[in-house]
């Protein structure tokens, strides 16, 4: 199944999308509830016989806003060789995590607002996601299956420029959590649908031109070990983990300038058998109509 949380007629509901269709699943309060309700919502949702609309209709959202994104960082060690080339600023180590700001998250098609005022050095890091399934704590990699509800594709944007202010004291957050920082989507697609999550090819176009090209077959470790690790602090139903990006992202390049984002520029994030998750760049004041709030020093 793919799962959708889409906007329609002014309400936000969840459905099944069929083909070129979103049917509506009906009682529940959003994705991270049907989650809640474990194989039961689950089994409801394959069976969805709500309304039915066209998704050229609707406006889909991010599928889901968990109550924690755990995120991670360092998982392609491809990552870390590019980093290597151009003399990055400290060592990206093998299993650096930290928690997403979910407020930071949006949907396909929604603008990356590009805050000027902040940073001159926007990137891109194309990510897989999984989705977690029920609440659990404490489990192994031979347990971590069953706590896969699904996974979808996450955009990973980063200002390179505070990341290395951050990275001084061994920590980065603010980098990657500002206002639409977080684009997820389009949709969730289940275990039975996607099949091997370890051999899913990824790429990442700016404008069209390709930037981003890897397997997740690449990953340091698998996706159940992964899981497994994080389950000490704990998983609610709905809860998401990305799995780290590939190379190719602007900073690593000599010529990162020539690569960063910037308004006007489209990015597309396209994950095998899940599909392509679009975001434009829009700056500032096409956001907000205004100028730049002044900053301290």
């Amino acid at each position: 199944m793919k799962l959708a949380t889409f906007t329609h007629d002014g309400m936000t509901r969840i459905g099944v999308v069929r083909e070129d269709h979103v049917v509506a699943i009906e009682g529940y309060a959003d994705m991270r509830d049907l989650f809640a309700h474990g194989d039961a919502g689950l089994e409801r949702a394959a069976g969805a016989s709500g309304p039915e609309l066209a998704l050229s209709a609707v406006t889909l959202e991010a599928p889901i806003v968990p109550r924690k994104f755990f995120h991670t960082s360092g998982n392609f060690r491809e990552h870390e060789e590019e980093s290597k080339r151009v003399n990055w600023s400290h060592e990206i180590a093998p299993w650096i995590i930290f928690f997403q700001n979910i407020d930071a998250i949006v949907g396909p098609d929604q603008p990356i607002v590009y805050p000027d005022h902040l940073t001159s050095e926007l990137d891109y890091e194309l990510e897989l996601c999984v989705v977690i399934k029920k609440s659990g704590k404490h489990f192994s990699a031979d347990e971590a299956a069953d706590y896969i509800g699904g996974y979808t594709i996450f955009n990973d944007i980063t200002a390179r420029d505070i990341q290395r202010e951050e990275m001084r004291s061994g920590v980065f957050s603010f980098c990657k959590s500002v206002d639409s920082f977080s684009p997820l989507g389009p949709w969730i697609v289940t275990p039975d649908e996607l099949g091997d999550p370890h051999d899913l090819d990824m790429r990442l176009r700016v404008n069209g031109e390709l930037r981003q090209e890897s397997n997740t077959h690449r990953m340091s470790v698998t996706l159940p070990e992964l899981i497994a690790h994080y389950s000490p602090l704990g998983y609610s139903a709905g809860d998401i983990i990305s799995t780290g990006t590939v190379s190719g992202v602007a900073g690593f390049r000599p010529d990162a300038e020539d690569y960063y984002l910037k308004p006007g520029d489209m990015i597309e994030c396209e994950i095998e058998r899940i599909g392509v998750l679009r975001n434009p760049v829009i700056s500032w004041e096409q956001a907000y109509g205004k100028p730049a709030p002044a900053m301290a020093p």
